[in-house]
């Protein structure tokens, strides 16, 4: 599987970008959002890709960072959102916004996005509160992706990754704290909240992982009745 493409632009469609990469051209469709931030033609460029694969199709979306590609799989993972609505949400809200959206569950925000009904914006946000901690624990972890140097583009396989889902094993705790922070602030929450609350959840469970401090840090955060 394509992971990751690192060359020049050759041209910038409506939707979509070409890469060329040592005479190869690739087509990459990404967020009107991604398109924005995104050099002229000639520039260098790098950009995550995820490809999708149908009987008589093969796509390929560009990410700049891992926590979007990441954001973009998980979202696809819901019932009724395609690669065309998940860039849709993507591109409104961005990856930090899709995550604030879902850990408040404000399915509006998600609605907001073009092409994106009540019924589906409501199933983002209950299908994936739980699901939504383990990208959110990425952010203070991964960084965008790097042109490579100037005549060495690339193309990089990636082996299939585990479900973002997937619990991996527990970091330390201070680095599990300091990364669970990183996301809640991320989220908009007030920095001295936000340690309170990672500070508490990570007194009851010592070695919880990062997106275990997440999410009890969110329960913890969550308005009270």
């Amino acid at each position: 599987m394509i992971g990751k493409l690192s060359g020049r632009i050759d041209y910038r469609g409506d939707d979509h970008v070409l890469i060329d990469v040592r005479g190869v051209g690739y087509l990459v469709y990404c967020s009107d959002r991604v398109l924005a931030g995104l050099p002229g033609p000639g520039e260098a460029v790098a950009l995550y890709t995820d490809l999708l694969v149908r009987d008589d199709l093969l796509q390929l979306f560009g990410f700049p960072t891992l926590v979007e590609k990441e954001w973009h799989r998980l979202l696809m993972s819901v019932q009724g959102v395609g690669a065309k609505a998940s860039l849709a949400i993507l591109g409104t809200l961005g990856p930090e916004g899709v995550g604030r959206a879902i850990a408040l569950g404000d399915w509006n925000a998600v609605k907001a996005a073009r092409g994106i009904g009540p019924k589906t914006a409501q199933r983002v946000v209950i299908e994936l509160k739980d699901k939504a901690p383990g990208v959110m624990a990425m952010g203070g972890r991964v960084g965008p992706a790097q042109v490579a140097a100037d005549g060495d583009f690339e193309v990089v396989e990636s082996a299939p990754r585990p479900s973002p889902a997937a619990k991996s094993p527990p970091p330390q705790s201070a680095a599990a704290q300091s990364e669970a922070l990183s996301a809640l602030t991320n989220l908009g929450y007030a920095p001295g909240d936000a340690a309170s609350a990672v500070a508490e959840a990570g007194g009851q469970t010592a070695d919880a992982d990062t997106a275990d401090l997440i999410r009890a840090a969110l329960r913890l955060l969550a308005p009270k009745d």
